[in-house]
């Protein structure tokens, strides 16, 4: 148990980090700023010790904590919501992309009932959900998507005839933009007015691993010209290669070379077929298989914290028609090719005696429901979703960058991520429609050389995930670093820590970290933080601009009221811009709308998450409510890692998968159920490193078993179906005992 903030002294703050004569200070700083506030309120207290710039980040982070966990100790989330960390201020609101929006047009658009960004933000978000803006183009001036479309890099070859056409009775989400033509590659590479961004503005910076031992502040860059000659010569060399239409897949770390790639490939009229490179050949063939690729881009190694991981070699286990390798360091390849590959300066000789010159190509325009790219998700079939992106994806994943993590031009903006994941594909559209600078590290995130390359890049907007900021923590491998420049932080892909969060925002001088839950199959987030509300750690503080979301009851039943604290599966309004309409090889009615209940004369989208809203209006993300885990930011499912396990050894008979949340909060943990043959014996802890080596081998080598536990036989429905969420419940009660003892 936490003092409060009131009895904690001099004592405590040495034993915190500081020396006695710091401690003696910093005890007479925090009870005059403590005795200025008026009332008792642990938010306002905490409030004004921040904004007193005493709590700096080069505090030890054990004195970050004492000051914290002692504000709120007698805090009860029950009656008053999760603690608050930050708080927006009126100046700042106004300078945000959404404030100044909100400035420029709500006078008109909300009347007498609008004040300011911070106070009005509620009553705007809920204006545009209630406007689906399905109105001729001239009206469009007073609805929300019109107006942050006009904020984005966008070209359009043909204009939309309106935003939203709903006349399709047989498409539940509506057809969005409907007569646009354009290429959405073709708009993150031309110069604009608004957002600003010129010829020589610079588009990219990065830094190879290791590099910041030769010179301490080197950064690459390059300029939004050069961007575009790069990419234009990529996509004329792709000509020569592939037709239009064809689709092309990546399976490398997120380089400069792979962003060149990726939007050289949409610039074409290919599509990307989006691949993890951490996956194990026959996950790689199954979607060059499901995805029909027709040719595969990749490196000869990897190269990654001062080890080198073969690729190619992964890469032709899995049997594609044809690999186009590049040199993961130098200019010459480590491997010997087959005989129908191509090195990378072979591929690109296609496009040297162009009669328009290397550097010109014309773009592919195509109407805005056209694919660019296939993403893979885990669905509980055992074989990944494929699901497609169309050119309406980048636009939303743009305008919730946009909107709520509030890039800007003169962002400079990083991601650890892979263009395998949907944060890949987000991040760079986001940069680039918006007028940032997309930031890359070539290496391992893990260490302190990352952390360096953000404070020398000057990076402003740090996305992470939540075990890469544990790592970071427990290895205290930034300590020393400056990363002032840091305005914010974004995370995804699993639950946040508070404590994790509350280390990573005291490096920045407690600057919010928007968190963000969606899908790959929303392009976006439907729950997440804004720069225009308070943030508390680990929680959601808002649907999305536009988005319409209902919890369910354990009846499938909406709970009452759109604020008042609750528990269960989250449903979307079927009207989401940037949504799927289809999968590549499953029923799309079946996955996101069969049996989900109506609502205000909808019927409901599927997704999956069960989430509680709490006092207050925050979220936090609960679980899954299918057998689909979160696993590192990776989703799998059940069926994937117990196909691997139960060939693991002659010794098991079947096994069940299962993910469970640590008591206090963080990344989901892998736990296996096994039920033995008759006649075997084994230890848990033999079958845990038997399993790991398994599922690392054939599935994926970022994966961990946490748990394993030998049971006699599994629950099961009458049909035999295996009953998963038991076995979840069980293990929660069994972790909440263990965690007591």
């Amino acid at each position: 148990m936490w003092k409060s903030i009131g009895e904690v002294g001099v004592d405590d703050y040495v034993n915190a980090g500081l020396s006695l004569e710091e401690a003696k200070r910093f005890d007479e700083v925090v009870r005059d700023v403590i005795s200025k506030v008026e009332g008792s309120d642990p938010r306002e207290q905490w409030k004004a010790l921040v904004g007193s710039s005493e709590l700096r980040p080069s505090h030890p982070y054990s004195l970050h904590q004492l000051v914290y966990y002692s504000v709120y100790s007698n805090w009860d989330d029950s009656l008053h919501g999760p603690p608050l960390y930050w708080f927006p201020s009126l100046t700042e609101s106004k300078s945000t992309n959404l404030g100044r929006l909100m400035e420029t047009h709500c006078p008109r658009l909300l009347g007498s009932s609008y004040n300011n960004p911070i106070e009005s933000f509620g009553l705007f978000r809920e204006f545009s959900l209630q406007h689906p803006d399905c109105f001729p183009i001239s009206f469009l001036p007073q609805v929300y998507w019109s107006i942050v479309l006009d904020e984005l890099s966008l070209a359009f070859f043909s204009c939309p005839r309106c935003i939203l056409d709903t006349t399709d009775k047989s498409k539940p989400g509506g057809t969005w933009l409907p007569g646009a033509v354009l290429n959405i590659a073709e708009c993150c590479l031309l110069p604009s007015s608004h957002p600003r961004k010129e010829d020589d503005s610079v588009a990219v910076v990065w830094r190879d691993e290791g590099s910041d031992d030769d010179d301490d502040s080197h950064v690459n860059r390059m300029t939004l010209k050069e961007l575009r000659e790069q990419v234009m010569m990529v996509a004329k060399a792709l000509a020569g290669v592939f037709a239009k239409g064809d689709t092309v897949a990546i399976d490398m770390p997120m380089t400069v070379n792979a962003v060149i790639i990726y939007l050289a490939i949409v610039l074409a009229g290919c599509i990307v077929v989006s691949i993890a490179d951490s996956f194990a050949a026959k996950e790689i063939a199954t979607r060059l298989r499901v995805s029909k690729a027709k040719g595969i881009f990749t490196q000869d190694y990897i190269f990654r914290g001062g080890r080198r991981f073969p690729l190619y070699s992964r890469v032709v286990e899995a049997a594609p028609s044809k690999v186009i390798v590049l040199p993961a360091t130098g200019t010459e390849l480590g491997v010997q090719l087959r005989e129908q590959d191509l090195s990378w300066n072979d591929f690109l000789s296609n496009a040297k005696n162009h009669p328009r010159g290397v550097y010109y190509f014309c773009p592919a325009y195509q109407p805005v429901d056209a694919m660019i790219n296939i993403l893979f998700s885990s669905g509980t079939t055992g074989e990944p979703k494929a699901i497609p992106w169309t050119q309406l994806s980048p636009i939303r994943s743009a305008c919730d960058g946009w909107a709520h993590v509030d890039i800007q031009p003169g962002d400079t903006y990083c991601w650890p991520t892979n263009l395998g994941w949907v944060m890949g594909p987000t991040l760079i559209f986001s940069c680039f429609l918006a007028g940032a600078t997309l930031a890359l590290y070539h290496g391992s995130p893990l260490g302190r050389g990352f952390g360096k390359f953000v404070q020398d890049a000057g990076v402003t907007v740090l996305g992470t995930v939540p075990s890469l900021v544990k790592t970071w923590k427990s290895t205290k491998c930034m300590e020393g670093l400056d990363w002032s420049k840091i305005k914010s932080y974004a995370t995804t892909g699993e639950a946040s820590n508070v404590d994790d969060d509350l280390w990573i925002s005291s490096k920045s001088g407690y600057k919010p970290v928007i968190e963000c839950c969606g899908g790959t199959e929303l392009s976006s987030s439907y729950i997440i933080g804004c720069p225009l509300q308070p943030q508390a750690f680990g929680a959601f503080s808002t649907p999305s601009m536009t988005t319409g979301i209902v919890i369910l009851d354990e009846n499938g039943f909406p709970f009452p009221g759109d604020d008042k604290p609750c528990s269960g599966e989250i449903a979307l309004f079927p009207r989401y811009l940037g949504a799927t309409d289809r999968l590549l090889n499953a029923d799309h009615d079946a996955v996101y709308f069969k049996g989900m209940p109506f609502y205000k004369g909808m019927r409901l989208r599927r997704h999956g998450d069960i989430v509680k809203r709490t006092v207050g209006g925050y979220y936090t993300v609960q679980g899954r409510a299918d057998d689909t885990m979160n696993l590192g930011g990776i989703k799998t499912s059940s069926i994937e890692i117990e196909r691997v396990c139960d060939n693991a050894d002659q010794c098991v008979s079947e096994t069940a998968a299962i993910s469970v949340a640590p008591r206090d909060g963080g990344p989901e943990m892998l736990a296996i159920l096994v039920v033995l043959k008759k006649g075997f014996k084994k230890k848990p802890e033999e079958l845990k490193n038997m399993f790991s080596r398994a599922i690392q081998r054939d599935l994926n080598p970022l994966f961990k078993v946490s748990i394993v536990k030998i049971v006699p036989e599994f629950p099961r429905t009458a049909s035999n179906k295996l009953l998963r969420r038991v076995l979840r419940d069980e293990m929660k009660q069994e972790l909440s005992v263990w965690s007591r003892i």
